[in-house]
């Protein structure tokens, strides 16, 4: 299955396969693909386009991924 990325790089959209379905901790989904020089590229996607493509069972889904550690802005409590 093939979906649109944009490629920040070249600034333009490309149209490339699906590699990897992502679902994340908060609820969110993304696909994930390459470029022709193998940069990676994620699209966000909505739970129904998610659900279609896990339904073609082409992929199998990459576990939750974590969400990044979120570090407090310096101050340090007394």
């Amino acid at each position: 299955m093939k979906a649109k990325f944009y490629d920040v790089k070249n600034k333009e959209r490309v149209e490339t396969e699906i590699l990897e379905a992502v679902q994340f901790e908060k609820g969110g989904y993304a696909f994930k693909g390459k470029t022709e020089d193998g940069r990676v590229l994620t699209v966000f996607c909505s739970k129904a386009a998610y659900d279609e493509y896990m339904g073609d069972g082409k992929a199998a889904a990459k576990p939750k991924a974590k969400s990044a550690t979120r570090k407090g802005c310096g101050k340090k409590k007394a």
